[in-house]
């Protein structure tokens, strides 16, 4: 990090364009998400373990090459996919149920 504030206001002010950006990424992430539903077969294709322990070791070495907390990258990851799981849990029965 190389920026260095000079005011509680001006880390306030960065936190939120970083806010901003990470809002805008996780909306993303959301739309890719959404598409991967129609390429499961089934509810256990959308929970894949596997694949979420796959993610978490690949965030918690990038946190680590990049100086950041391991841990605290790994539980927002743990959050944010639990989340995009329920979300294309529902996203994957509409599709079935159209189909």
């Amino acid at each position: 990090m190389d920026v260095q504030c000079n005011s509680l206001e001006e880390v306030r002010e960065r936190i939120d364009q970083i806010d901003r950006a990470m809002v805008d990424l996780i909306a993303q992430r959301g739309g890719f998400v959404a598409q991967a539903a129609r390429f499961k077969k089934d509810s256990a294709d959308v929970r894949a373990p596997a694949r979420v322990e796959q993610v978490i070791a690949k965030v918690r070495a990038l946190a680590d090459e990049r100086g950041a907390s391991a841990a605290v990258v790994e539980q927002v990851y743990r959050t944010m996919i639990a989340a995009f799981i329920e979300e294309e849990l529902r996203t994957h029965a509409a599709l079935s149920a159209d189909a």
